[in-house]
């Protein structure tokens, strides 16, 4: 097996070339949207692929995952579901850090001077630096060290880089929830003991000026914002994407509503466990496919094909509001139920903007199911059918939106329009103009204004 260090040899050529870019030219497509990639020293991102073998399985229980590292594999996306496949891959949502790296390193502004640059992009594998405080509880009290190291390194190394905009130009990528990541660097006294499978690193103040692009964002920080969970799809070219895209359309419906998630039941009522019910009651209408102790996370023929056959998948929030399976619904056309806001629409603004939720999803509120009695299958299939294949087709435009194009992908591709590295991109870049302004303007207090979240590029 190739050294999984290696594997990110080739785009930093690419990148090195990428960075000479021309200058004479009259109309300059890159203003406003240079990025310089920090250069940090292995430790924070390559060396730490070295450990696959020995950090991935801890977290890795289910029998259907692939050898950890062939995660690796296609710089982040894992191997491919079979070898004739060219789209789909059995995709480790942790990698999204190296993939994301790699995507960067294609663009087409990139700054190798910092001073030029209008963002700086921090290539820190977060989450697989995090492993160790996460899996071994003996680190428990020590996990508010997470990214000391870095923060030190940035502070030191060429600091002026750092403290030209005091960090509001800088940007990294989490490939986890922020919630994860968000414990209190020092207890207060009588506070609860430090929460196991958590660190500190974006409370940390020296990143607290850092926007942070997380799979799932916590409600109020102003420096965070969601980007959608990898799925398993990643096309090369426009032509493989409009073939699933058309196969999706086509594909005969005959399941009301599909549940994809844990099948345990919860010892108190929730809004899962009415869901479980329901299902165990209307076999006729709802279909659920087990995804317990990670048999879901890197088969995606389990449950893709069911949500091909139904017309509405059930998301409803599991241990955090948001869920991967919110998005291999809105790839397959099977129109996302919600039964809570924070869910999604007041996650992912750049991608799925609020306005346009009731175009391509139902919304049920959790309590009118767990407490008053209303019934899921019902509801559904009161709705018309000529606005179930209205919300069908919604949701299949927003699906490029929502996905992750593989690295290298066709130029036609790259033109039909922004996939979900390019809108993280954008989003971020968009952010960090309006917080330079308002430096430049002594204006401060504008900086925690989120009035972009929800414009469409």
């Amino acid at each position: 097996m190739p050294n999984p260090v290696l594997l990110l040899l080739l785009p930093v050529l690419l990148h090195a070339v990428a960075a000479v870019s021309s200058e004479d030219s009259a109309e300059d497509p890159c203003a406003g949207r240079r990025i310089h990639i920090r250069a940090l020293p292995p430790r924070f991102n390559t060396h730490l692929l070295r450990h696959c073998d020995a950090a991935f399985p801890l977290a890795d229980p289910s029998a259907s995952a692939p050898p950890s590292c062939a995660s690796l594999a296609n710089h982040g996306l894992g191997p491919r579901t079979h070898p004739r496949s060219r789209s789909w891959y059995r995709t480790d949502a942790r990698l999204l850090e190296p993939f994301f790296h790699r995507r960067i390193l294609e663009r087409r502004c990139l700054a190798a001077d910092p001073a030029l640059a209008d963002a700086v992009f921090v290539p820190y594998y977060a989450s697989l630096d995090a492993l160790p405080y996460l899996l071994d509880p003996a680190l428990l009290d020590s996990s508010a060290s997470h990214g000391a190291s870095l923060a030190e390194f940035l502070a030191h190394d060429r600091p002026q880089i750092l403290s030209r905009r005091h960090g509001h130009d800088h940007f990294l990528v989490l490939a986890g929830s922020a919630w994860d990541h968000s414990q209190p660097p020092e207890l207060e006294k009588g506070q609860q003991p430090r929460m196991w499978g958590s660190t500190s690193l974006i409370r940390r103040p020296e990143f607290e000026n850092f926007t942070v692009l997380a799979l799932e964002s916590r409600t109020w920080p102003w420096q965070e914002h969601a980007i959608p969970h990898p799925t398993s799809f990643h096309p090369s070219s426009l032509r493989r994407l409009q073939a699933w895209l058309d196969r999706a359309r086509r594909s005969r419906r005959p399941v009301l509503m599909l549940f994809a998630g844990g099948v345990s039941r919860p010892s108190r009522p929730n809004i899962r466990g009415s869901i479980l019910a329901e299902c165990a009651n209307r076999t006729d209408a709802c279909v659920v496919v087990d995804c317990s102790a990670g048999k879901c996370a890197h088969d995606p023929v389990r449950y893709t094909r069911p949500m091909l056959r139904s017309r509405f998948c059930l998301e409803p929030p599991g241990d955090t509001p948001t869920r991967r399976s919110t998005f291999d619904a809105i790839l397959a056309g099977c129109v996302p139920v919600f039964f809570e806001d924070a869910a999604a629409r007041r996650q992912y603004g750049w991608h799925l903007p609020p306005a346009r939720y009731d175009e391509f999803s139902v919304y049920i509120q959790k309590e009118t199911v767990v407490l008053g009695g209303v019934r899921i299958a019902e509801t559904l299939a009161a709705v018309p059918e000529a606005e179930v294949r209205r919300m069908r087709e919604r949701a299949l435009e927003m699906a490029p939106r929502v996905m992750y194009r593989r690295h290298g992908s066709t130029a036609e591709l790259r033109r039909a329009g922004m996939d979900a590295v390019d809108l993280a991109v954008e989003g971020t870049l968009r952010r960090i103009r309006g917080r330079t302004r308002a430096l430049e303007d002594g204006q401060p207090e504008r900086i925690y204004a989120l009035e972009d979240d929800s414009i469409e590029p």
